[in-house]
C-alpha cells in the first residue's frame, strides 16, 4: 500500500505514535529506511497513551513521548509532531506551548502543530506564533472550518491538514443501512461517542441520515468520479487545504485517492449541489458541535 502511495506521488504520511503503540511509526520507518531516494515528509502525534488530563501535558513527558517516537521512526530530528487532540484546556497553555518551542530548540523536532476535535480549538491553536499546522476534520458532512478556521489559518500562515475526508467512508457511497462493521471497529463501538469523540465516527452524523445524504452525495459524481474521489476532490478544491489524509487498506484505494488530484476541478453547480445537501440534510447535527 505504501509503495502504491508513493509510486502515484504521496508524499506525506501521517501516522501517531499511538497507532498500532507505535508499529505504525516501525512500519513507515522500514519502508523509508528501504528507499533512501523517496522526499517523504513524516507527521506523527503525541498524547494519546496516557491518561487525557492538562496535567500530563508538560515537558518532562513530550522529551520522553518525542524520544520514542525518534526511535520508532529512526530519526534524530522529527518533521512534525501535533498534539493529539488533548484536552481544550491545553490550548490555551502558555507552559504548553513554551514547552514544545523547547523542543524545537532543543532539535527533537523542527515544528509542532495540534490535532482538534473542534473549530474553537483550531482557532486558539492558530493564534499561537508558532504552530505550524492544524490538523482538523473536513468533509462534505463537516464545513464548518470553513467559516473561519481555514481562512484565519490562511491568514496566519499555518497548515491545514484536512483528516476524515470520507466521513468514515460514508461518502464512499458503499454503505447501506444493513451494513454491519466488525465489533471491534469504531463504526460500531463509538456511534454515540463511547470511546472517544463522536465526531471522529461518520463525522457525528447519526448512520441512517449519513446514509441517506451519501446516496444523494454520490448522485453528484460527475463522469470519471468515484463518489471517494468527488469527496476527496471537494476538500482539496477549499482554499487554504494544505493536504488531505485519506486512509487507504489496499493499493488499490491508495491509487484512487491519489488519482483524484488529476481529475477535473468540480463545477460551482456541482459544489453547490454539495452544500445543499449539509445545509438540509446535516447541518443541524454536527455545527453546533464542532
Amino acid at each position: 500500500m505504501l509503495d502504491a502511495a508513493v509510486e502515484s506521488g504521496v508524499t506525506f504520511f501521517d501516522t501517531a505514535d499511538v497507532y498500532g503503540d507505535g508499529r505504525s511509526e516501525q512500519t513507515i520507518a522500514a519502508f523509508l529506511r528501504d528507499r533512501p531516494d523517496l522526499n517523504v515528509f513524516v507527521a506523527t502525534k503525541m498524547g494519546r497513551r496516557v491518561e487525557q488530563i492538562p496535567a500530563n501535558y508538560v515537558l518532562d513527558n513530550f522529551r520522553a513521548w518525542n524520544d520514542r517516537s525518534r526511535r520508532n521512526l529512526g530519526v534524530d530530528r522529527l518533521d512534525l509532531v501535533q498534539l493529539h487532540c488533548p484536552p481544550t484546556p491545553v490550548y490555551s497553555s502558555d507552559e504548553v506551548f513554551d514547552a514544545l518551542d523547547t523542543l524545537v530548540d532543543e532539535e527533537r523536532i523542527a515544528s509542532y502543530g495540534v490535532s482538534v476535535e473542534t473549530c474553537a480549538e483550531a482557532l486558539t491553536a492558530i493564534a499561537r506564533p508558532n504552530v505550524a499546522s492544524v490538523q482538523i476534520i473536513l468533509n462534505a458532512f463537516r464545513m464548518k472550518p470553513l467559516l473561519e478556521v481555514l481562512p484565519a489559518a490562511e491568514q496566519a500562515g499555518v497548515a491545514i491538514i484536512a483528516r476524515v475526508p470520507l466521513a468514515s467512508g460514508l461518502l464512499s457511497g458503499k454503505y447501506t443501512k444493513d451494513t454491519v462493521f466488525p465489533a471491534n471497529d469504531h463504526r460500531t463501538y463509538n456511534r454515540h461517542g463511547e470511546s472517544f469523540d463522536q465526531g471522529e465516527t461518520f463525522s457525528g452524523v447519526d448512520y441512517e441520515t449519513g446514509v441517506e445524504a451519501a446516496a444523494e452525495f454520490a448522485a453528484l459524481a460527475p463522469e470519471g468520479y468515484t463518489p471517494a474521489q468527488l469527496a476527496l476532490r471537494w476538500v482539496v478544491q477549499q482554499p487554504g487545504v494544505t493536504t488531505v489524509i485519506p486512509g487507504a487498506r489496499s493499493p488499490e484505494q491508495a491509487r484512487a485517492n491519489t488519482a483524484t488530484a488529476a481529475l477535473p476541478p468540480l463545477s460551482e453547480e456541482t459544489l453547490a449541489a454539495i452544500r445543499d445537501i449539509y445545509e438540509r440534510r446535516i447541518k443541524e447535527q454536527v455545527e453546533g458541535r464542532w
